[in-house]
């Protein structure tokens, strides 16, 4: 074991952000086609060996959502997690096909403070697979609440670069995995990494080893603070046998039934309002939607089917 530990010492893995051999993506990059237009939250504990102190609570869904230091962050505590979507799906193309934007930042001492998650990806909402992730910080004893990490030790961990840049991923690298589409990716999921050397509650990369990152992280903020996910290859909108171009909503404006031709029964929807937070989500049936509950205002409807997806503006009377 210690062998096979020091041959990967040798061979460390990209760079920091703004140094040779790095490669970070910047916010501003032109291979950005779009950013994340979707996201559910099940939030983490402050502490994960103390339930009872309660949830993280920085940022919420939206935080998530659009460009990169743009809209604050969503602290995922420990252990939470969220799963994103965009207007239409991912697929693996030449080189990076997403990254991961977090709020890490350069030390005085010269590391990096960051926190760090898993990525995983679906092709169905339903099953997700991570991608294989490498930790070579040292596990002989763990990192204090504002300890720092080295990005050449980290491999396919988000939150590896600091704020502005984020972590690339190419989903070439579970290509052959059954029941993954690698060329509709539907659904992104980040899980925050439990930072303890040892123990119940330590997270492991695919070696088996604890991925170390700041822990205890007892605070509203702590645990992975994801501020944004880029597409960097994303299918065009409606590219699916089921393409909802045709899509008609009436009446509109709306009291309180919705109807919706040109929809298959079973397809979803997301009720977004004009600040960009979720109000309502389903499954459509029988063609409607019922939204008698719904406050009087202008909304946008999110719908998607497979790999399809189109947003319709509604006026709810």
């Amino acid at each position: 074991m210690f062998a096979n530990l020091g041959l990967l010492a040798q061979t460390p893995y990209a760079a920091a952000a703004g140094e040779a051999g790095s490669d970070a993506i910047h916010k501003d990059s032109s291979l950005i086609k779009g950013w994340a237009t979707s996201c559910k939250l099940k939030r983490g504990y402050l502490n994960i060996a103390d339930p009872a102190a309660g949830f993280t609570s920085v940022g919420d869904s939206t935080s998530a959502l659009g460009e990169a230091l743009s809209n604050g962050v969503l602290s995922l505590g420990d252990s939470g997690y969220a799963t994103l979507r965009f207007d239409a799906s991912l697929f693996d193309g030449p080189g990076p096909d997403f990254a991961i934007f977090e709020n890490g930042f350069k030390a005085q001492t010269g590391g990096y403070y960051l926190e760090l998650a898993f990525v995983e990806v679906s092709s169905d909402g339903q099953n997700f697979f991570r991608f294989p992730a490498h930790s070579l910080t040292d596990t002989s004893s763990g990192l204090n609440s504002f300890g720092t990490l080295q990005p050449r030790q980290l491999n396919n961990l988000a939150g590896k670069y600091r704020s502005g840049y984020g972590t690339p991923f190419d989903l070439a690298e579970l290509a052959g995995i059954n029941g993954l589409d690698i060329q509709a990716i539907s659904h992104l999921r980040i899980v925050d990494v439990v930072g303890a050397h040892s123990g119940p509650h330590a997270s492991r990369d695919t070696a088996g080893r604890a991925v170390v990152d700041p822990y205890p992280t007892a605070f509203p903020g702590g645990g992975f603070d994801l501020d944004a996910v880029a597409a960097i290859h994303l299918n065009p909108v409606g590219l699916d046998e089921n393409s909802l171009t045709n899509v008609r909503l009436y009446p509109n404006p709306v009291r309180d039934l919705l109807y919706l031709n040109g929809v298959d029964q079973n397809a979803d929807y997301e009720l977004v309002d004009l600040n960009g937070r979720l109000v309502g989500e389903g499954q459509i049936e029988a063609a409607q939607i019922d939204l008698s509950s719904l406050k009087s205002g202008v909304y946008f409807i999110v719908l998607r089917k497979a790999a399809a997806a189109k947003t319709l503006k509604l006026i709810k009377q």
